[in-house]
């Protein structure tokens, strides 16, 4: 039996596999099926899991891969400008080290991803929950340049 990481990387595997091939998958339940026809038994759980540690998020109606050339900053950079125009409500300051990003629900994730794959310097790091993500900074100076730049981010409302 194979252990565990094992599992998971050809589940993780599999579920890049099926995307790259272009295959629409509207749910997770869906995803499941698709794994299990493939023989390899899943659960909703366990696809959640493997999708936020792949990056994967929903464009319309269908999970789409993150970009798959991180190097390449434009590519990057469209990334972050498109999950911000999906998800991003919200840009808040809390304090001189944290800013607050409120995103539609089950957005956050997939924004922290993108944010995080821009490398801005400025950014120390993320934590992203359903809908919140608290982004912290080196200083006040770095926290209002990556404010102000995802608020030129925000969907015109």
């Amino acid at each position: 039996m194979p252990a565990e990481s094992e599992t998971r990387l050809h589940r993780q595997e599999l579920i890049l596999q099926l995307l790259r091939e272009g295959v629409q998958v509207a749910s997770q339940g869906e995803l499941v099926e698709l794994l299990q026809a493939r023989g390899l038994a899943a659960t909703q759980s366990s696809v959640s899991r493997d999708l936020r540690d792949l990056g994967v998020y929903r464009q319309g109606r269908y999970y789409a891969l993150p970009s798959d050339s991180p190097a390449d900053v434009q590519t990057v950079q469209q990334d972050l400008a498109h999950r911000a125009s999906l998800f991003l409500q919200e840009v808040r300051s809390a304090g001189p080290h944290l800013l607050v990003l409120l995103t539609q629900p089950g957005g956050a994730q997939s924004l922290a991803v993108a944010v995080e794959a821009v490398q801005w310097g400025e950014v120390v790091g993320t934590i992203a929950g359903d809908d919140t993500i608290f982004l912290a900074t080196s200083g006040a100076a770095e926290q209002r340049r990556v404010a102000e730049r995802l608020k030129q981010l925000l969907p015109e409302r």
